[in-house]
């Protein structure tokens, strides 16, 4: 029988402080460096630039984008490399995912990892 191609989930986290067409520049590398591993990119989605939860090297926001891709193992490593050495790269993550996983939804409406607004307690003192 033969195996699936695993997919993988990549967020990646640009610098804002990078201008436009560097940050252009490395999505576009990443993009490349899919295709030239026989990957194949099955959604990606720009979540704009948002607040970190905390300060990452003096800096406290960055461009979100969301990428799923398939391809061999020595794509990932590929990626993960490059990434490690690029400027303007502020956090990277790349997981595979696990079979049976919901597809990935609309990218969220407020901060990664924020709360909805929570309802007033009453006291009860």
């Amino acid at each position: 029988m033969a195996e699936l191609t695993p997919i993988y989930d990549l967020m990646l986290l640009l610098r804002t402080s990078a201008d436009e067409d560097r940050r252009n520049q490395i999505r576009g590398e990443v993009e490349q460096t899919i295709a030239d591993h026989d990957g194949v990119i099955e959604l990606a989605q720009e979540w704009g630039v948002r607040n970190l939860a905390f300060e990452i090297d003096h800096t406290r926001d960055a461009e979100y984008h969301l990428l799923q891709f398939s391809g061999p193992p020595v794509l990932v490593e590929a990626l993960s490399y490059n990434l490690k050495i690029a400027d303007g790269v502020l956090r990277h993550r790349i997981i595979k995912v696990l079979p049976g996983t919901p597809p990935v939804g609309d990218p969220p409406a407020g901060a990664i990892g924020a709360l909805p607004p929570a309802e007033p307690v009453e006291s009860v003192a």
